[in-house]
C-alpha cells in the first residue's frame, strides 16, 4: 500500500491519509478484509506522529470504512450494498458538494460542464463511486 502526503495540500495529513485510503478502496487497490499497515509503521513510512495516523484511521473507523480490534491490524471494511440513508448523505456531503460547485462556478465553468467532468471521473478508474 503506498501512500502519499503533500505538504502544499492545505488539508490536515490525518485527513489525506484517510482520503487516500478511501480512494484505494474506490478504485480497487485496496479490499474488504486487507490488513492495513499498524499505526507505527504507517507512521514511521509517512514520517510523521503516530497520533497523525491513528486520528485517520479513527475517523475511517467512524466512516465505517474500517474494523480495528484490539491487538489486531485494522483491515477494510465489508463495502455497503445499501446507501446510507438521505439525510446522513446529506449531512455529510451537501457542505463539500456545495464548495465544488462554487469553485467551479469560480473557474468559469458550466453546469453541463462540471457534470461532463463529474461523469468523466466517475467513470475514469475502478468502481468509479458507482454501484451496479
Amino acid at each position: 500500500m503506498l501512500i502519499s502526503i503533500s505538504e502544499e495540500d492545505s488539508r490536515p495529513i490525518y485527513v489525506q491519509i484517510a482520503a487516500e485510503i478511501k480512494d484505494q478502496i474506490r478504485t480497487g487497490d485496496l479490499s474488504p478484509s486487507d490488513e492495513l499497515p499498524s499505526v507505527r509503521e504507517l507512521a514511521d513510512s509517512l514520517g510523521v506522529n503516530l497520533h497523525t495516523v491513528h486520528r485517520a484511521y479513527q475517523k475511517l473507523r467512524e466512516q465505517g470504512v474500517i474494523r480495528m480490534r484490539l491487538g489486531q491490524r485494522a483491515k477494510i471494511a465489508p463495502l455497503r450494498e445499501t446507501p446510507r440513508d438521505r439525510e446522513f448523505v446529506e449531512s455529510e456531503l451537501f457542505g463539500r458538494l456545495q464548495e465544488l460547485i462554487t469553485d467551479a462556478f469560480h473557474m468559469g465553468l458550466s453546469r453541463r460542464d462540471f457534470l461532463k467532468l463529474t461523469e468523466e471521473l466517475l467513470g475514469r478508474e475502478g468502481r468509479g463511486g458507482t454501484r451496479k
